[in-house]
């Protein structure tokens, strides 16, 4: 006979939170070494520059990448063989090469050869271009699973080609790209660390310029966890929220 433990979901998320922070709080108990949190605390207005500073760039980068991602998708689809072959060189390249790369050939090379000497908006196009090539393919993705049969009568109705794609096709193609879609924009926010490389005074730079300061390594990126979990955290929370809006029985 198996008995079966039913809790409030709030509930278990709890104790599950508690159980973990326990474990982890038994870890650092266990940490020799004496916290430097007031030498830290002295340079609270960095870490707030900055986690403003990786707030905006992912957002702005989250925007962009998804009309980016939704153009090279529909290029993906194209009947002209041009348009397909160019959206996926696009895809191919970007996917295969490393962010790092394209962040140092993006601001030394393509910015400025075009005398684009902004740092945040070159971070910001170089971010929505690495991330709009792994949304292309999930946008593509969504768009593939929907039956032909929903096109055929899409088609049978009189619809063009753009209603079919904004009335039937888009609105079922969301609700099956929800969640890779919300993996991709955690990712994104995580992969804006390395907009250090190009001098972006982001979050992570200010966590490397606190440590430099106070030699207090622990202390100065712990900060740093929190504050992304502050970004992904609501972002995780809204993807499901858009599922359950979403949701229809089949």
């Amino acid at each position: 006979m198996v008995v079966s433990c039913i809790m409030p979901r709030w509930l278990a998320h709890c104790v599950v939170v508690l159980a973990f922070a326990a474990l982890i709080g038994l870890a650092f108990a266990r940490v020799d070494s004496t916290w430097n949190w007031q030498g830290v605390w002295a340079y609270r207005a960095k870490f707030l520059q900055g986690f403003c500073v990786t707030l905006v760039v992912s957002l702005s980068a989250l925007v962009v990448s998804t009309l980016v991602g939704g153009l090279a998708a529909v290029m993906l689809g194209s009947r002209s063989t041009l348009l397909e072959a160019a959206g996926r060189v696009y895809v191919e390249v970007i996917r295969g090469t490393p962010l790092l790369v394209q962040l140092l050939i993006g601001f030394y090379v393509v910015a400025s050869a075009v005398g684009l000497e902004n740092r945040y908006v070159v971070g910001v196009l170089v971010l929505a271009l690495f991330s709009g090539a792994y949304m292309a393919e999930i946008f593509r993705g969504g768009m593939a699973a929907i039956p032909q049969t929903q096109r055929d009568a899409a088609r049978a109705i009189g619809l063009t080609p753009w209603q079919s794609l904004r009335l039937v096709i888009l609105p079922q193609a969301v609700r099956h790209v929800l969640p890779a879609v919300a993996g991709q924009f955690v990712s994104l926010v995580k992969d804006s660390s390395l907009l250090s490389v190009i001098a972006v005074s982001e979050f992570t730079l200010a966590a490397q310029e606190v440590n430099s300061f106070t030699y207090s390594t622990l202390e100065s990126y712990l900060p740093l966890a929190v504050g992304y979990l502050l970004i992904t955290l609501p972002l995780s929370s809204l993807s499901r929220l858009l599922e359950r809006r979403f949701k229809y029985e089949a």
